[in-house]
């Protein structure tokens, strides 16, 4: 029964490649292919690791301002329910202070998801800015090469080494596009 599933698919492929016109049939020998690590060259690239640092920078920024609110965030709980404890804190002062914590917890939550966002913005702004910028050298580097189409690493289960051309990707875009901005455009 294998023996002759094998045999048909072998047929089958014969007759898909029999029925192709000899220019299309020829076409599809002469594809050739380039295949980029895109993480790589994001990751590696001179731009990328420069917007990479400052991004680090604004993530540490974040987390002490996060820090501080939650101190202070604590501290004012803390006062609440040591006011309830020794009963110093009831009644209309304690509804009001209560109030005013929540109101102080809501505005520490907006403002480090504010400040989230805005790193989240930066980080799309850098890769869209390398992305438009690696479009057309891998472009170069595929008409150098005679490649009629180029993958990136993620879409290929197997390559020859010598389809991979990032070094060379790796190395045009570092001369075409040194640095970028990760300040985005207001809207």
């Amino acid at each position: 029964m294998q023996r002759f599933i094998r045999s048909a698919a072998v047929a089958a492929c014969l007759v898909v490649v029999g029925g192709l016109p000899a220019p299309a049939f020829a076409q599809a020998q002469a594809t050739s292919i380039v295949v980029v690590d895109m993480e790589r060259v994001v990751t590696q690239s001179v731009a990328g690791k420069q917007a990479m640092g400052e991004i680090e920078g604004k993530m540490k920024a974040l987390q002490a301002r996060a820090g501080t609110l939650q101190g202070q965030l604590k501290t004012e709980a803390d006062a609440i329910q040591a006011g309830q404890a020794n009963k110093s804190l009831a009644g209309a002062a304690l509804d009001t202070r209560v109030k005013a914590f929540g109101d102080k917890q809501q505005a520490a939550q907006q403002e480090i998801g504010k400040l989230e966002n805005d790193i989240q913005r930066s980080r799309q702004y850098v890769l869209k800015q390398i992305s438009d910028k690696v479009g057309p050298v891998v472009g170069e580097v595929m008409k150098e090469r005679g490649a009629t189409l180029a993958l990136p690493k993620g879409a290929t289960l197997q390559h020859a080494p010598s389809m991979d051309v990032t070094a060379e990707v790796l190395s045009r875009l570092d001369k075409a596009l040194p640095s970028v901005s990760t300040t985005p455009p207001a809207n």
